[in-house]
């Protein structure tokens, strides 16, 4: 973690409690990525043991947010940040926020692993599943390097990867639009794929918003909603 990017304060014990929080998140942030990992071999390979693991897991990272959630709390009432100390326990707030659902939507996939057969992976566009799985678990992780050096040039990098993703993401929604046209019997198992598929882009979503909360520390400024290049923009402009 760089920190260079924590104002020095009078008291030290702010300073480790700031330091804290970001090392807790990236704590989180690992367990997230792994939990992620391990949904797609489940459901790429029919693991169902490591599917279960996923799902019996999931609680790991809800207390996780609940802890830091109830840190950065104690941290705004008994310091009262400003500016950029109050800009990071936000960007906490918020990343743990997007973790927590990231975490939901591996337990999602695991639990959509578990329904499928063996004749549904076959006859499903798994390899792209793959590929988009990948996409995202690797955004995932470089949206959390950017938030551990405070990044928001690379920050923006990453959030343009959301491109890739949301494409992915058709390709593999019209495959299987098709195969449930040419095989209404299996649309109750296809629609479980569907479900996965949809979860991963979710993540490339939640990884986008991380980068976001980047920038937001970085600059001061709020780029939600905004276009790549108003976000490339404000990345490269002056810091507040």
């Amino acid at each position: 973690m760089d920190k260079s990017f924590f104002t020095q304060h009078i008291s030290q014990k702010f300073n480790e409690e700031l330091e804290d929080i970001v090392n807790r998140v990236m704590t989180m942030g690992g367990l997230v990525e792994h939990q992620l990992a391990d949904a797609m071999k489940a459901l790429i390979e029919g693991e169902t043991e490591i599917a279960e693991t996923v799902i019996t897991r999931d609680y790991e990272i809800n207390a996780m947010e609940v802890a830091l959630d109830d840190e950065c709390t104690h941290i705004l009432a008994r310091r009262q940040p400003t500016a950029s100390d109050l800009r990071l326990v936000m960007a906490v707030i918020k990343t743990i926020t997007d973790l927590e659902r990231i975490g939901d939507e591996a337990e999602r996939i695991g639990k959509m692993a578990l329904h499928l057969l063996d004749v549904d992976r076959r006859a499903s566009p798994m390899s792209e599943i793959a590929d988009m799985g990948e996409h995202v678990r690797q955004m995932l992780r470089n949206a959390l390097d950017a938030f551990a050096r405070m990044d928001s040039e690379q920050a923006v990098r990453v959030a343009q990867m959301d491109i890739k993703a949301d494409s992915q993401y058709e390709v593999i929604v019209r495959s299987l639009l098709k195969r449930m046209r040419d095989d209404p019997d299996s649309i109750p198992r296809v629609i479980d794929i569907l479900w996965s598929a949809r979860s991963l882009e979710r993540i490339g979503d939640r990884s986008r918003n991380i980068c976001e909360y980047v920038v937001y520390f970085v600059k001061g400024r709020d780029v939600r909603h905004t276009s790549f290049e108003q976000m490339a923009e404000e990345a490269s402009g002056d810091r507040r």
